[in-house]
C-alpha cells in the first residue's frame, strides 16, 4: 500500500505558476517513494495530480507543499489548509478533450498540435482546470524521470505556448482512459470550440490568484489576515471574544495592483465578489443613491460569504465639510450607517480602493468601518522582477533577455506600466515579423515570434512610468563618454549622486548621509544640463526636469502645489533626480519682490521639501543657474544644497576632448588637425564648440551637396562665423560672483545666531 503524507498548502512562486508543478522537500519525497519528475496524487476536497519537484532550501523541513492557484482549485483546497499527497499510478492519455473554462469564449480553427505542444508532460484528471504553456519548465523538472522522452520533439528555446492562448483557462472535459493521465506526443487532443458548463455551483474558475500578483508579498500577507481569516475561520475571532474586521482600505498610485489584489482574495476565499465603481452608485433622483447602497449590502448578505469591492471610493465618500451638495452628504451618511449599523454584517467584508485617501470622510476611516489601511506603493527592484516574471510567463523569450537587468532599469514603473512594457515589446515583434508573412499564407507557425532584449529596449523608449506623467520627465540617453573633458566635474557629480544611489550600503556602513542637493553654476553653454542628464543616466535613476519659469503661475497656491507634487512623485518613484533648470527664476532671494510674492512662497515650499520633516530617501535635487547671486541664501546652506559646483569655460585639454566628441561621427579629411583648431578656441564654451562643428559641416554641404568629408578649410570658414558667446567682461563677472557672493553666503549661514530672551 502506498504511503500518504499530510502537508500544509502554500502558494507557488510566481515564475512557476500554471505549469502543473508542485514542490515538496526530499524527506517527504522519500517517505512516499517518489523522486523529482514523478507524478503525485493530491487529495483535498477533490483529487488531482501534479509533477513533483524538490523544494527550495527555505522550505526544507517545513512540511509544506507549494502549488499554484489552479492546482489548489483542482484539489478544492486553499492556502494554509492540509491535504494528503501520495504516489500516483499514472498512465499515458490516449485521447483528451479540452474546452475553454470561461463562459463566452469561443475558439475557432484551432490547430490541436499547437495546443498539444503547450500541454506536453502535463498530468491531468477529468474536470481539472489547466493553463497552456510551461512545457520547457516541465521538461526541466522531469529530467531523469521515466517521462523525459515525452519532450523529444520540442525545441529547447520554445515556450510552447500557443499564440494568444497563454492567459486563457481550459477545462479537461474528457480523458481516455478515465483516470489520471499524462499528455504525450502520442495523445490525440481535441479542442472544443465552446466553453463547457461548470456543473458544481461552488466551483469557480480562478481568474486571478496570488501567483498573478508580483511584488506585493507583504501586502498580500496583511490583506489575508484581514479578509481571509474572518471569511474562512470566523470561529477564531468568536473564541477570542472579538468581532472580525469589517473593512480594508487599499490606497496607492494608479496601476499598483489594488483591484487585482482584491480579486485574488475573492478567488482564494471562494467568496462572492461584488465589484462596484464608485461613480456607478451616483443618481440624480432623490434617495436613489442611498437605495443602491442598501441593496448592495443586502445582496452581499444573501450571498455570503461576500466581498464588496468599491473602486474609487472617494467618489461616493468625500469629506462632508468640503462638499456643497446634499446628495453627497446623504450618500456618505448612508455608507457609514450600513458599514457600522446595529446589525452585524456577518460574513461580508468591504474593500475600498482609492488613490486619494485624504479626500475620504474621516468618519469612514475609523476602526469599525475600515479597520486597516494598506498602502500599495510603487514596487522596488525585487518587486518589479516578480511582476516581469508574471507578465513574461507565456512569452517566448530569447536567452539575451535579462529580466533582472530590466527590473533594475525600470525605476518608478508600477505593475500596469510593466505589463504595458511587455505588451509593447511583443508588439515590436509583430511589427517586425508580420510584413514577411505571405498574405495568402495564414500559417503563423512560420513566423519567428520570439521576444529579444532589443525589443524590450525599444519598448522602454515608448513606455514611461505612469506615476510620473503629471510632471515633466525626460529619459536621458547621455553617458559620461558623450561629454568631452570636465573630468573633475564628472568625478564630483558621480561621487555626490551616483555613489549613494548605486552603493547605499557603503554610506550606511560609515554612518554618513549622502548629499541632498547640488547646485551647478556657470556661464551659459558650459554643460550644466548635459552633466545633469549624464549623471541621471549613469546612476540608473528617474529624471524629472523642472524648468523654473514654467512652474510659476498667477494663481495663489498653485506654484507651491506644483513643488509639493514634484517632490511627492519623486519619493514615490525613487531613486529620482529632480533637476531644476534656471533655478534663479524660481527661488529668487526673498525680500526683493513686491506684489503677489509668489517666488517667496515657492522658496519656502522648496526649503520645507528639501529639509523638512519628511526625509528625501534616494531623491537628489540638482539645480543649475547662470546667476547664483539671485538664488536665496537659505538654499545654499549644507542640508539643502550641500555642494556648489562651478562649471567654468573648458581649458585646453577639455576643449580637445569636446572637439573629439562632436567630430566622432563626422567624416574628417586628412588635413583636419584638431590640435591646430583648438589653439583658436580659447574663450569657446562647450556649446560654442558644438556650434562650430555643425557650421563646418554646413559649409561643406554649401560647397557641394555631394561632399563626403569635412576639410580644414571648412573649419577655418566656420571660425569666421561662430564666435565665443561670452565676452571677457562676462567671464570676469562670473569669477567675481564665485569669489564674493558664494563665499559670503556660506559665511552668513555659518555665523552663530544671537538670541534675545525677554522675561
Amino acid at each position: 500500500m502506498t504511503k500518504e503524507v499530510s502537508l500544509k498548502v502554500q502558494e507557488a512562486y510566481t515564475e512557476e505558476a500554471y505549469k502543473g508543478i508542485v514542490r515538496i522537500d526530499s524527506q517527504t519525497m522519500r517517505e512516499i517513494g517518489v523522486k523529482a519528475g514523478d507524478i503525485v496524487e493530491i487529495k483535498g476536497g477533490r483529487t488531482t495530480v501534479g509533477i513533483v519537484d524538490r523544494a527550495y532550501p527555505s522550505d526544507i523541513g517545513q512540511k509544506i507543499i507549494r502549488m499554484d492557484g489552479i492546482i489548489r482549485r483542482n484539489a478544492k483546497t486553499g492556502i494554509g489548509e492540509s491535504i494528503t499527497v501520495t504516489q500516483s499510478d499514472i498512465r499515458e492519455a490516449k485521447s483528451i478533450i479540452i474546452a475553454p473554462a470561461q463562459q463566452g469564449v469561443m475558439i475557432q480553427a484551432a490547430n490541436p498540435e499547437m495546443f498539444k505542444n503547450g500541454l506536453l508532460g502535463r498530468a491531468v484528471t477529468k474536470g481539472d482546470v489547466i493553463s497552456l504553456g510551461g512545457t520547457r519548465k516541465r521538461r526541466s523538472a522531469m529530467s531523469g524521470s521515466p517521462f523525459e522522452d515525452i519532450f523529444s520533439g520540442i525545441f529547447d528555446g520554445m515556450n510552447a505556448s500557443p499564440l494568444g492562448f497563454g492567459s486563457l483557462r481550459f477545462i479537461v472535459a474528457e480523458v481516455n482512459p478515465k483516470r489520471a493521465c499524462i499528455i504525450t506526443e502520442n495523445t490525440q487532443l481535441k479542442v472544443s470550440s465552446k466553453a463547457v458548463e461548470i456543473t458544481e455551483a461552488e466551483e469557480k474558475i480562478p481568474e486571478v490568484t496570488y501567483e498573478d500578483i508580483g511584488g506585493l508579498q507583504e501586502e498580500i500577507t496583511k490583506i489575508r489576515e484581514m479578509v481571509e481569516l474572518p471569511l474562512k475561520n470566523p470561529e477564531i475571532f468568536e473564541s477570542l471574544g472579538i468581532t472580525p474586521p469589517k473593512g480594508v482600505l487599499l490606497h496607492g498610485s494608479p496601476g499598483t495592483g489594488k483591484t487585482l489584489l482584491a480579486k485574488a482574495v475573492a478567488t482564494e476565499t471562494n467568496a462572492n465578489f461584488i465589484l462596484v465603481n464608485g461613480p456607478e452608485l451616483l443618481s440624480k433622483f432623490y434617495g436613489e443613491t442611498e437605495k443602491k447602497i442598501r441593496n448592495l449590502f443586502e445582496e452581499a448578505e444573501k450571498n455570503a460569504p461576500s466581498i464588496i469591492f468599491i473602486d474609487e471610493i472617494d467618489a461616493i465618500a468625500p469629506k462632508r465639510e468640503e462638499t456643497y451638495g446634499e446628495v453627497e452628504r446623504r450618500m456618505v451618511s448612508q455608507l457609514l450607517t450600513v458599514m457600522d449599523g446595529l446589525k452585524s454584517r456577518g460574513k461580508v467584508i468591504v474593500i475600498g480602493a482609492t488613490n486619494r485617501q485624504n479626500s475620504l470622510d474621516p468618519a469612514l476611516r475609523r476602526p469599525g468601518r475600515f479597520d486597516r489601511e494598506i498602502n500599495i506603493g510603487v514596487p522596488n527592484k525585487d518587486g518589479r522582477l516578480k511582476i516581469l516574471q508574471v507578465h513574461t510567463r507565456n512569452m517566448p523569450l530569447t536567452k539575451d533577455v535579462d529580466l533582472k537587468l530590466l527590473a533594475s532599469k525600470t525605476h518608478g514603473f508600477v505593475g500596469a506600466d510593466l505589463e504595458s512594457l511587455c505588451k509593447e515589446a511583443a508588439m515590436n515583434v509583430i511589427r517586425r515579423e508580420i510584413p514577411s508573412l505571405n498574405k495568402a499564407d495564414k500559417d503563423l507557425s512560420k513566423l519567428k515570434l520570439v521576444v529579444t532584449a532589443d525589443d524590450f529596449h525599444a519598448a522602454r523608449r515608448i513606455v514611461r512610468p505612469s506615476s510620473l506623467r503629471e510632471v515633466l520627465v525626460e529619459a536621458p540617453d547621455v553617458k559620461w563618454s558623450d561629454i568631452g573633458g570636465l573630468e573633475n566635474l564628472k568625478s564630483e557629480l558621480a561621487e555626490a549622486i551616483e555613489w549613494p544611489l548605486k552603493d547605499s550600503k557603503s554610506f550606511k556602513r560609515l554612518g554618513i548621509k549622502p548629499a541632498r542637493g547640488i547646485l551647478m553654476y556657470g556661464p551659459p553653454g558650459s554643460g550644466k544640463t548635459l552633466l545633469a542628464k549624464a549623471v541621471a543616466n549613469e546612476s540608473e535613476s528617474n529624471f524629472i526636469l523642472v524648468k523654473g519659469p514654467e512652474l510659476l503661475t498667477k494663481w495663489v497656491g498653485e506654484s507651491e502645489k506644483g513643488v509639493r507634487k514634484i517632490f511627492e512623485k519623486a519619493r514615490q518613484t525613487a531613486p529620482t533626480i529632480i533637476f531644476f533648470d534656471e533655478i534663479d527664476a524660481l527661488a529668487t532671494r526673498r525680500g526683493l519682490e513686491n506684489g503677489s510674492q509668489v517666488t517667496e512662497r515657492v522658496v519656502n515650499a522648496l526649503l520645507a521639501e528639501m529639509d523638512g520633516l519628511e526625509e528625501l530617501a534616494d531623491v537628489v535635487v540638482l539645480a543649475a543657474t547662470n546667476r547664483p547671486d539671485l538664488v536665496d541664501p537659505a538654499l545654499l546652506r549644507p542640508g539643502r544644497f550641500d555642494r556648489i559646483i562651478a562649471t567654468q569655460l573648458p581649458d585646453e585639454k577639455s576643449r580637445i576632448e569636446i572637439l573629439k566628441v562632436h567630430t566622432k561621427n563626422m567624416p574628417l579629411a586628412k588635413d583636419v588637425k584638431l590640435d591646430v583648431i583648438n589653439t583658436k578656441l580659447e574663450e569657446f564654451s562647450g556649446a560654442d564648440i558644438q556650434a562650430l562643428c555643425r557650421e563646418a559641416a554646413m559649409v561643406a554641404l554649401r560647397t557641394s551637396r555631394e561632399s563626403k568629408e569635412v576639410t580644414h578649410a571648412n573649419f577655418e570658414e566656420a571660425l569666421k562665423k561662430v564666435m565665443p558667446s561670452l565676452k571677457q567682461e562676462e567671464i570676469k563677472k562670473y569669477r567675481a560672483i564665485e569669489e564674493k557672493y558664494l563665499r559670503d553666503a556660506r559665511i552668513s549661514q555659518q555665523q552663530p545666531v544671537r538670541q534675545n530672551y525677554m522675561g
